[in-house]
């Protein structure tokens, strides 16, 4: 038999079937296929497909009806986007490489330690695309918990950054903030860059849209305006107005972090080691040589002791210096939200009021976004320590940080008008009294039942905070969504559901 009747065999004709996969790049085959008979190629196979000279790695869904017809191949949407091929193209398949990798992540799920050598083995292979949903998920099992010990996330940060993009801005210092979440609203990443770049700091933000939370800071920023930006267009806007903040998957830094967070929000896998090689290895591909982190501790916020957040905190200190960046923690209160919206549009109507300088602007957003920022000036030496929330707080009081965060608006691409709700629903209380508490779990849980962050202007608005009275009947927070079936949604949760807002009685 010929070498060309041999690649004829391995060549079939390309279908896009419209079919999300997410992030997974997946190859649909049907079962009477002749390549798959005689390659052995069976479901959930890794296999590598050719067109033009490109090339990528894909998992095998069978199919067993006529949902193909004979000599036809269908690619999932990321598939098809990373392969950048037409309609009834010629692809070829075939065996993949070996995935020598995988035996290092073998090794990690047996407990043993891993060096930078294999870690960057490993993180080469995922931006390859050459690991599977399956393969990612052994990988993150093996580090989940206190798996990796200091010198591992050390490796794992570094090998993480190696696979992506550096940006180099020439000078020092650049600054940062980060939070490591858990906690609804606390919006106040907009707030800081603006009043870092309104003192003459250098802040380019890379923020992450929403991964577990009814927002990410990416999604409420993109009600005001565009976050998809290009590193140039990043450069450009930074170079121009000393701030930004845009979308980090639109850039290639740390490009696997976005793989594994996908992973991890599957297996609902909270692992330190991994939180400080995902949160680190951004920020230094970023540039960033001085970062402030905010850590929210409390009963339902991520961090919910102070041991722990000391841990963590010691953790994301000795890393960052590992790689160069001068960091601090600040432990703050994680017991209720911040803020009183909860969705993008919510979140972004309260840092819209706190830089106007607004006189119903959330109190503990405007305190928290000052007291981070006031840190962040005292870290990068702008002013002598005790005197960085004054400069903040000046910089929202005077003007300087709501005009300079609509010049960096204009130029990430124009600033928009947050959208509204066109259902809205009140939740009252079923009783008098006093606010003890609250569960942010369960109201994220809601506020995402209600359509965000899919849906921009959902979300809750909370009307009381945590030591105010309320009398029975009166509104705890309203519940905003775009249909009334997701009102219709997150209210039938909000009736099953017990305690998500505690009411003491006043005695």
């Amino acid at each position: 038999m010929n070498r060309e009747l041999l690649d004829t065999e391995h060549v079939l004709h390309l279908k896009r079937l419209g079919i999300n996969t997410s992030q997974e790049a997946v190859i649909y085959m049907r079962e009477d296929c002749a390549i798959c008979r005689s390659e052995g190629f069976a479901a959930h196979a890794r296999v590598k497909v050719e067109l033009n000279g490109r090339s990528i790695i894909a998992t095998i869904n069978v199919v067993t009806s006529a949902f193909l017809s004979p000599g036809e191949a269908g690619l999932s949407e990321a598939a098809f986007h990373l392969l950048r091929g037409s309609e009834g193209e010629r692809i070829t398949i075939h065996h993949p490489s070996p995935l020598n990798s995988l035996s290092a992540v073998r090794s990690k799920v047996y407990g043993n330690q891993l060096n930078q050598t294999q870690f960057s083995a490993i993180a080469k292979d995922i931006a390859k695309g050459r690991y599977s949903d399956i393969h990612l998920s052994a990988f993150l099992t093996g580090c989940a918990g206190e798996n990796l010990n200091r010198a591992e996330i050390v490796a794992l940060t570094r090998s993480m950054i190696d696979v992506g993009d550096r940006i180099d801005w020439g000078r020092s210092p650049i600054v940062d903030k980060h939070c490591v979440g858990g906690l609804p609203g606390n919006r106040t990443t907009p707030i800081i860059v603006a009043i870092a770049a309104a003192c003459g700091l250098t802040m380019p933000k890379t923020s992450s849209r929403a991964i577990t939370s009814p927002a990410g800071t990416a999604d409420a920023m993109e009600t005001l305006a565009p976050v998809e930006l290009s590193i140039d267009a990043m450069r450009k806007v930074v170079e121009n107005e000393g701030g930004c903040v845009v979308w980090g998957g639109g850039v290639n830094l740390s490009p696997i972090d976005d793989i594994l967070i996908r992973i991890e929000r599957v297996l609902d896998l909270d692992s330190e080691g991994q939180l400080v090689a995902s949160v680190l290895s951004k920020k230094a591909a970023a540039g960033s040589t001085h970062l402030v982190l905010d850590l929210p501790v409390g009963p339902s916020a991520k961090v919910r002791s102070s041991k722990a957040a000391r841990s963590l905190s010691d953790h994301l200190i000795a890393v960052a210096e590992c790689l160069g960046i001068k960091a601090t923690a600040m432990l703050t209160d994680g017991l209720q939200p911040v803020g009183a919206g909860i969705g993008p549009a919510l979140e972004a109507q309260d840092v819209l009021s706190v830089l106007k300088n607004e006189q119903d602007a959330p109190v503990d957003l405007h305190k928290r976004a000052v007291t981070l920022a006031g840190e962040i000036l005292e870290l990068a030496s702008k002013v002598p320590s005790g005197q960085g929330v004054q400069m903040a707080h000046s910089a929202i009081v005077d003007g300087g940080a709501w005009n300079k965060f609509q010049a960096i608006c204009d130029a990430q691409g124009g600033m928009k008008t947050p959208p509204h709700a066109s259902q809205t629903f009140p939740i009252e209380a079923s009783r008098s009294g006093r606010i003890s508490a609250f569960d942010n779990r369960l109201l994220s849980r809601i506020a995402k039942l209600s359509g965000a962050p899919g849906a921009p202007a959902a979300g809750l608005k909370l009307h009381k905070k945590i030591g105010d009275s309320v009398s029975k009947g009166e509104p705890l927070y309203t519940i905003h969504a775009e249909t009334p079936g997701e009102i219709n949604y997150a209210l039938e949760f909000v009736r099953s559901s017990s305690d998500v807002i505690v009411i003491e009685e006043i005695r």
